[in-house]
This record gives C-alpha cells, sequence and structure tokens, in this order.
C-alpha cells in the first residue's frame, strides 16, 4: 500500500481532529499509515507542535517504522518526534522524576533472568526453599499482581492459600530489594509513572501539558496500567486517536484487556469510530477463511474485511500421521512452491503455537538442508557472555546493583566463591553499606590471601571506569573495561569453537555500542543499557535474510509474508487443552489463530496430526482443531500426503530424497466434518475430524458430554443424525 493514496475512510480518520478518534482496523487494512498521515497532518496544518504529539506503539521496530515514515512524509529529518513504546516513553518520563520516589535517574531495568537472580536471593534470605515454590514461578505472580495493580498488603489480603501468602511475603521483601538495588523491572516501569501521577499532582499536569495529543497502536493489547497511563494525561485535552483490532487481541495471558478498545466509548464519550476495512495484504479466500472463524466469538465489534487483492486460492488442510510426517509434508509443499511458483526461503513463515513444536520441524529443516531462523528463541542479548558483559555495565552505571555485582564477582574466574561473597553480604548489613563498598576492604571481612587481592582488585577496576563514566566515550570506556577484565582473555585461552562464537558476541556488543553512540553522541552508558533492556525478540527481525522464518503466532503479530504454514492444528494443541474449558480463553485462541491467518498474503496451509508425542514418550492422539471445523469445506482444498511406508520418493540434484506431493481434493465415503452421528454407547457425537477412506476410514468424535473417541467406522456403527 506504500504508493496508493489514503482511501475515503482512512482520509476522514486521518482528518477528524475535533473529537476523540477510534479506529478499529482490520488486519492489513493500513492502520500505521493512518497512524502517519495523522501525525503529518496534525503537524502540516498547524494544530499541533511536533514535540506536543505523544505517539505510542509496542514495539520498538514498529516505533523506528513509524518514526522514519512521518519524517520522510514531512521531509525533514531529526523531527523532534515523541514515538516510541509504552515501556520506553515511561522509562524516558522516569529518569526525570523517580527521584521523588527515592531512586537514582540512573537507575537499571533488570530483565527476566535479573528478576528471578533477585528472588532466588530473596527466597534465601527468608529460607524459602526453592522445592517449595519455583522462583519463575513467583515472578510470573509478582507481575500477576502488579498488572491488577495490587500492592503486595492487597495481594496478601486476596491471598487464599498459604502458598499465596507466602509469595506475598516474598513480593514484599522483592519490592524493597529492587529499591536497595537502584532497580526497576518491566512491570515497575508502568506503575511507577502512575504513581507519581497520584502522589504527585504537579507531575502529571507537566505531561499533560508537554503532550497534547496522544495516538496509540495496537490499543486492544494495552493492559490496566497503560490504559491508565494514556487516559490521565488524555482526559485534560481530550485529544487522542487510538487504532486497535479487537479481533487482533491475543494477550490476555500478560494482562490485556480487551474491554479497554471495545468501551472506549465510554472512557471518551462522543468519540468517532470508523472501521478500516478494505484489505491491502491478503486474498478474499484467506479473509473469508479468518472471518468465518472469529465471528464464532461473542465479544468483538462486527466488520467485514473486503479483499484488494482478488480472491486468490483456498486454503490448503494437510493431514499427517505424526509431528514427523508433519515436517516432512511441510517440506515437501514448501520446495513444490519454490519450483512452481518460483518463491525464495523468505516468502514463508513456519507458524506454531508452542516453542516446543520447532524441534522436529527445525529437524527436517536441517536434513533438507533448508536455511531458516527462529524468532523467540535465545536472544542475543540473554546469551550468558553477552549478559555477563551487560551486567559488568549495570554494575558500572549503578554500583547499588547487587544481581549484576553477583553475577560477575567471579567472572573471569577470580577464586571469589560464595562462602565470601556471604561474608562481604553479612558486612555490609552490620555496617549498614553497599555491597560494593565493603569489597574494597577485604581484611575487615577476615578474607587473606589470594581471595583478598582478587577482592580489591576488582573493586578498584570497577570504582575507577565509574569514575571514568563522565570523562570518557561509552565506545572506548566499554573497550577498556573489557580488555582490563580480561573476558577475551579467558575464552581465548579456551580455544574452542564455542568459546570462538563468544569472542564474537562480545566483539558484537562492542559494536553495538560503537554504533549507539554514532546515532547519539551525546548519549550516555546508562541510554544504551536502556535500548538493550527494552529490545524485544522481534526487533531483531530482519525481512532481508533469505531463510525460512520459523516462530510462534504471538511473535508472527504485525507481520506479514506471502505463505503462512500454521501447523499442530489439534484440538489440545491449538486451541491449547486449558482453553478447551474456558469460554474468554476459548475467544483468545479463536483471535489467536485469526492473527495466523492473516499474516498470510498469497497462501495458507493447515497442519494436523493424528499422533503427536508429548512429555518425552507419551502419545497424544488429537483431533483436528475445532477451528479447521469453522472454516468453510470451499475455502479449503484437502492435500494428500502419503503415508511413511507408501509416499513416493523422487532423486534430488541437491542430495536429499523428498517427497511428492499430490494436490486433489478428497472425498470421504459416508460422513463429513460437522455431521451429528450416533454411538450405540456414548450417544450423541459431532464428527470433527475425517481421515483414511473405505475400510480404513476414522472419524474424530465428540459426544455432548466432552467425551472425544477415535473411532474406525466399519467397527463403530455410527448412524447419522439429521
Amino acid at each position: 500500500m506504500k504508493n496508493q493514496k489514503l482511501n475515503k475512510i482512512q482520509k476522514k480518520a486521518v482528518e477528524d481532529v475535533c473529537n476523540p478518534v477510534l479506529i478499529f482496523a482490520g488486519a492489513g487494512s493500513g492502520k500505521t499509515r493512518v497512524l502517519t498521515h495523522k501525525i503529518v497532518h496534525l503537524i502540516e496544518k498547524g494544530l499541533f507542535k511536533p514535540e506536543e504529539i505523544l505517539a505510542v506503539t509496542f514495539t520498538n521496530k514498529a516505533a523506528e517504522e513509524m518514526s522514519k515514515r512521518v519524517q520522510s512524509l514531512l521531509k525533514q529529518k531529526n523531527v523532534s518526534l515523541n514515538i516510541g513504546t509504552f515501556h520506553s516513553i515511561c522509562s524516558r518520563l522516569l529518569r526525570q522524576e523517580i527521584h521523588r520516589l527515592g531512586f537514582s535517574k540512573d537507575f537499571v531495568i533488570y530483565d527476566v533472568q535479573d528478576q528471578t537472580a533477585l528472588i532466588r536471593v530473596v527466597m534465601d534470605e527468608l529460607n524459602i526453599a526453592r522445592s517449595y515454590v519455583d522462583p519463575k514461578s513467583v515472578r510470573n505472580k509478582i507481575s500477576f499482581y502488579k498488572n491488577k495493580l495490587m500492592d503486595f498488603e492487597e495481594a496478601k489480603r486476596s491471598a487464599r492459600t498459604v502458598l499465596d501468602k507466602t509469595i506475598c511475603d516474598i513480593f514484599k521483601k522483592y519490592q524493597s530489594s529492587l529499591k536497595k538495588n537502584n532497580a526497576l523491572d518491566f512491570d515497575d516501569l508502568l506503575l511507577f509513572p502512575l504513581v507519581l501521577f497520584e502522589e504527585f499532582p504537579d507531575v502529571l499536569k507537566k505531561y499533560q501539558e508537554k503532550w497534547k495529543y496522544i495516538l496509540v497502536d495496537e490499543y486492544q493489547d494495552t493492559n490496566r496500567p497503560q490504559f491508565l497511563f494514556i487516559s490521565s494525561i488524555a482526559t485534560a485535552h481530550n485529544q487522542i486517536c487510538v487504532v486497535g483490532d479487537d479481533d487482533q487481541s491475543i494477550y490476555g495471558w500478560r494482562g490485556a484487556d480487551i474491554r479497554n478498545i471495545l468501551d472506549f466509548e465510554k472512557t471518551f464519550p462522543g468519540c468517532e469510530i470508523y472501521k478500516l476495512e478494505q484489505n491491502y495484504r491478503s486474498t478474499q479466500q484467506i479473509l473469508n477463511a479468518a472471518s468465518a472463524v472469529v465471528k464464532n466469538n461473542e465479544d468483538r465489534a462486527l466488520k467485514e474485511l473486503k479483499a484488494m487483492n482478488g480472491a486468490g486460492d483456498r486454503l490448503g488442510l494437510l493431514e499427517t500421521n505424526d509431528e514427523m510426517e508433519e515436517a516432512d509434508a511441510l517440506i515437501s509443499v514448501l520446495e513444490k512452491e519454490i519450483k512452481m511458483n518460483k518463491r525464495t526461503f523468505s516468502d514463508f513463515a513456519v507458524l506454531y503455537r508452542t516453542n516446543a513444536q520447532s524441534r522436529a520441524l527445525e529437524d527436517s529443516l536441517r536434513q533438507n538442508g533448508i536455511p531458516y531462523k527462529i524468532i523467540g528463541g535465545i536472544r542475543f542479548y540473554e546469551r550468558k557472555e553477552v549478559k555477563d558483559l551487560l551486567a559488568y555495565l549495570q554494575l558500572l552505571v549503578n554500583k547499588q546493583d547487587t544481581i549484576s555485582l553477583r553475577r560477575v564477582i567471579n567472572f573471569p574466574p577470580r577464586g571469589i566463591g560464595l562462602k565470601t561473597v556471604d561474608k562481604c553480604v553479612q558486612e555490609a548489613k552490620k555496617c549498614k553499606k553497599e555491597l560494593f563498598d565493603v569489597l574494597g576492604d577485604p581484611s575487615k571481612m577476615n578474607i587473606r590471601g589470594k581471595q583478598a587481592e582478587e577482592l580489591k582488585t576488582f573493586y578498584e577496576i570497577m570504582s575507577k571506569y565509574n569514575d571514568l563514566l563522565d570523562k570518557l566515550n561509552a565506545g572506548e570506556l566499554v573497550r577498556t573495561l573489557v580488555d582490563e577484565t580480561g573476558m577475551l582473555k579467558h575464552y581465548k585461552k579456551q580455544d574452542t569453537l564455542e568459546d570462538q562464537e563468544r569472542i564474537n558476541n562480545i566483539n558484537e556488543v562492542l559494536n553495538s555500542v560503537d554504533e549507539f553512540m554514532t546515532r547519539s553522541p551525546n548519549a550516555m552508558l546508562t541510554d544504551f543499557l536502556e535500548e538493550v533492556s527494552l529490545l524485544t525478540g522481534i526487533d531483531n527481525w530482519n525481512d532481508q535474510e533469505n531463510r525460512v522464518t520459523l516462530m510462534t503466532v504471538h511473535s508472527a503479530k504485525g507481520l506479514e509474508f506471502p505463505v503462512v504454514f500454521l501447523t499442530g492444528m489439534e484440538d489440545g494443541l491449538f486451541p491449547l487443552y486449558n482453553a478447551l474449558q474456558d469460554k474468554q480463553e476459548l475467544e483468545e485462541e479463536r483471535r489467536l489463530f485469526y492473527v495466523g491467518l492473516t499474516r498470510a498474503k498469497q497462501n495458507v496451509f493447515l497442519l494436523y496430526a493424528n499422533n503427536r508425542r508429548r512429555a518425552g514418550a507419551e502419545q497424544f492422539y488429537g483431533l483436528v482443531s475445532r477451528f479447521i471445523g469453522e472454516i468453510p469445506e470451499d475455502h479449503l482444498e484437502n492435500i494428500n500426503f502419503s503415508s511413511a511406508l507408501t509416499r513416493k520418493v523422487i532423486g534430488s540434484k541437491r542430495g536429499y530424497s523428498k517427497m511428492e506431493v499430490k494436490r486433489t481434493v478428497t472425498v470421504f465415503d459416508d460422513f463429513r466434518v460437522g455431521d451429528l452421528v450416533k454411538h450405540a454407547i456414548f450417544g450423541v457425537g459431532k464428527i470433527m475430524a475425517l481421515s483414511g477412506s473405505g475400510e480404513n476410514q476414522r472419524v474424530g468424535v465428540v459426544f455432548k458430554d466432552g467425551l472425544k473417541k477415535k473411532l474406525i467406522v466399519k467397527f463403530a456403527k455410527l448412524k447419522k443424525v439429521s
């Protein structure tokens, strides 16, 4: 849609500046285009200065794209734009205001690893065994409380079990430990501005006057704290435009509230509502299939998407025996698409519900020599050697950060064991000093010999570079620190391929610091650390690489590909088993499936397995996903993939074998998906899956009491119920 003008509805939404505006933007309807044009309209018409406009997105990649488009349309560079994610906007605000809450502006942001490490320390101090409660579970529970705007006292009042009360005790100490470390977690970044707004009305007034027009992208994904942040600022002027699609609300599990978009009119009375229903991404076949599924949700706004790219092909449906055959079938279809339709590897996205599904897919891709990349695996900045270097830098800017201190005090190995660290912790408590400050005098803690020397050397190095923070360029400072600590020397000594990779990763961090300083010459090391801490997996995605992309459906949000494979389409996997018992969760799973389908521009292939290995050796027998049953038959084309014993193998120039795939419409004997049938024992049920033919025909039936059975037709003696 880059070279097209705004359509009629888009133009109206852009030019409406008299009222609060809600834009329901269906998948592929050009919402980013509308947002960027609206920002430009506000500036060019002289309605608002660039610095008076706040635009909020959910990923750094989206913020960067929006900023580039606005500057391009304005034909100006270095326009003072406030465009960023909720976390980055709030972080910037807190750097200015957090001193009012007893923190220093040099606070560090703890990622998931850091949070878990701190919770382990807290649990040890409270003598709570990790066998009793997992630190990761505690972290998730604390995050849940924070998203619900509950402090530890309120959480404890609501606790019903001894375990929940214990978690609340950990929560209390965890929060005080964060403050002691001058650290915030991701949830705090959103919560603390609200605390400031409530306790210091002048702070709220300041930002109401600063940001006079608010735009929010992906509004359906906002949680309670994000909603309150936006509404607190926007209600002063009532100048707000939000864009979203309730059918793409897929983050309820992390606190997103679909009611924020559905109840927007209640929050901002008199708002104008626009529906963007022209789709510039997908074919009509894909849109019709996606709409047919999501229409089964009750909690949604009505909309009808119309494709601008023609009718297109039906969605391919592949039944396979197990996850290995599913992967083989996928490869075969992929190779056929490359051969017949001149596609490249980067045209394909393979989506799955859970990360665990990627293993069989990866194995098959590797065996067939097909290049691929995984989005959402271990991120670059989460790798051990990278985290070690970042911990040094975090300690450098914030000597109160005990989690980073514990991480690097014996890396590279200095002979400083846990007992020595415990002695330092006890001394700090006794003297009421920071842990870092006691390291310079080991004799006070009865630490002698080599350990004492190493402690003192570590203390002196970190103190020296802390003093140099304002005197040296960040790039120069980090390179010198790496050299003096001996990180690279340590890995060079090991001399393995893995260690060479670690050396490369450390050098890559050094390069990223240099690049950051080139982009922002006046920035501080704190700014670099903040940028790194707020990166998401998708921010590193490069669509120029000629590789097949593998990712969860959640990770695919906001992306598009010519061809999309949706794998693991079985009840219990997609939708997840737990969602089958809960209406709201099932509706969110359905929205997630809708998101998966609408990532595709031209073709969708749906794959399911009759048998799938779960939890090691356990075999799971599944029924085809109910979502496939919700797609009208005339939008589906069954692709017959031969079984492992009978598939036709043909030669390949690349030295591997591949399976021939025949595209045919499979006709089953007497039964169809959706038929009501009666069984002599189990009663009336609905056919959800079909496989095989003749004497080997099998049906998957869900009976009225929820009982699921896979039956061989010739033995089951099923009767159709009209």
